[in-house]
């Protein structure tokens, strides 16, 4: 009877054992599965940092790219409002005779240096004017077609007049040239 004592004795060691080594590997599953639980959350969290990263750098590129704009274009409208005193100051000092030109020369001279201070604080501002000469071919991105017409000795979409200099604010248009256009062929 001590045998049979003995040999339940170590089958109940034996499932003892079995049930701790059951109930560990309960518990190392349950800790594998907090682990990737932890792990999918964890890489979740890097996932929203890394797209969070990636719109601050795209807003801050954004605020560069706004503030350069702003730096360059902001006076724009200004610099539009003041083409129509250049335009003037222009005509008055081409159509000084040289009479004129004799009898007035201190104010013509004023004139003339009022005319080139404007043109160098345009400079200043990326402000530059686009000056097409007869003969030129015309361009739409910087030229205006006020009128066509068949001029002999010209060919087709050659400026044949210039009615107004265009000018340019850095590298976007401010106002296009105006110029009369040849439509003749040959």
């Amino acid at each position: 009877m001590a045998e049979r004592n003995n040999e339940e004795f170590l089958d109940d060691i034996e499932q003892a054992e079995a049930e701790a080594y059951h109930e560990d590997m309960t518990e190392i599953s349950d800790e594998d599965a907090e682990l990737d639980t932890v792990r999918a959350e964890r890489d979740a969290f890097q996932d929203k940092f890394l797209r969070a990263l990636a719109d601050a750098e795209n807003a801050r590129k954004r605020a560069d790219k706004d503030r350069r704009e702003a730096e360059n274009y902001g006076g724009s409208k200004l610099s539009r409002d003041l083409l129509p005193v250049y335009d003037n100051m222009k005509r008055a000092v081409d159509s000084v005779s040289a009479e004129q030109r004799e009898n007035n020369a201190a104010l013509i001279e004023g004139i003339e240096l009022t005319m080139r201070e404007l043109i160098n604080v345009f400079a200043k501002h990326g402000i530059r004017i686009v000056s097409p000469q007869v003969g030129d071919k015309f361009d739409p991105q910087q030229h205006e077609a006020m009128f066509e017409a068949p001029l002999p000795g010209t060919k087709a979409g050659e400026i044949i007049q210039v009615s107004a200099e265009g000018f340019m604010l850095h590298d976007r248009i401010l106002r296009p040239a105006q110029v009369g256009v040849s439509s003749m062929q040959g």
